[in-house]
């Protein structure tokens, strides 16, 4: 059984609500921060007056609401510089999305969902869920299954185990053996595809990004079925595959300084 939200430490709490505002998308009243926290209202003004205190959360006393503070963005950048591919890929996405002309998307695995860390558009836009920051589902995304299916165990099976197998469309994997069935399917071919799983009319293709063996993100070039279809976007698998290998060969001398491939 999980622990309820009062049997939490301070700290604990306390990014529980951070947490709330960043889903939220928007600056939020105190009466939903409550609700959506299912803690006292004592606990959540005091953890707010700290916060506030801290400059991590900020109070617009006109609209009476609450939003992440300048101090909590700070340090959200320099996370984002220090710990994410984003800064390592940039010039690959930009030469990729160059490239192909379709939308590209940057992608790591946050307790076994998908973490969009960045985003090139296509020429056309398109519509979508994505965004540089959103969550999203693995079990049902190009690069969330490319991720799961080339994870070393016991990685793979955790993260498999943590999908909601939530049917987003009539094309969406709802099992966890359906899933494994496709993740075989993709360690095999190289190449994870999205057939409208996540997203009516949107498909993708992905391959996962590696670091000395191992995966660290993937990689996906993503389009609309009134534009291309699977086959077609296939002819862009090498461009696709060696921009990947391109992010991982940086990203693992960033990570690792100085350390060859004969050290792996």
């Amino acid at each position: 059984m999980s622990a309820g939200p009062e049997s939490r430490g301070t700290v604990g709490k306390a990014v529980d609500l951070l947490d709330l505002m960043a889903a939220t998308g928007r600056p939020v009243r105190f009466s939903e921060l409550c609700a959506g926290s299912g803690l006292p209202k004592s606990t959540v003004s005091r953890l707010l007056h700290t916060l506030a205190r801290e400059r991590m959360v900020a109070y617009n006393g006109d609209s009476r609401t609450y939003s992440p503070g300048v101090r909590l963005l700070r340090l959200a950048h320099s996370a984002w510089k220090t710990t994410s591919l984003a800064s390592v890929a940039e010039p690959f996405l930009d030469s990729l999305a160059s490239r192909v002309g379709e939308t590209i998307h940057l992608a790591q695995l946050d307790n076994g969902q998908v973490l969009y860390i960045d985003k090139r558009v296509a020429n056309e836009p398109i519509e979508m869920f994505s965004q540089a920051g959103k969550v999203g589902p693995a079990h049902c995304t190009g690069v969330g299954k490319a991720m799961l299916a080339f994870l070393a165990e016991p990685l793979r099976s955790r993260a498999v185990e943590q999908q909601s197998f939530f049917a987003y469309t009539g094309n969406t994997l709802t099992s966890r053996e359906q899933l494994l069935t496709e993740l075989d399917r993709i360690r095999c071919r190289g190449i994870a595809f999205d057939r409208q799983e996540h997203e009516a009319g949107i498909i993708c293709i992905a391959t996962p990004i590696r670091a000395h063996a191992r995966v660290i993100g993937a990689l996906s070039i993503t389009s609309s079925i009134q534009r291309h279809d699977l086959d077609s976007l296939l002819a862009f698998r090498p461009l696709l595959e060696d921009s990947a290998v391109g992010i991982g060969a940086a990203a693992g001398d960033w990570q690792f300084p100085g350390r060859t491939r004969q050290q792996t």
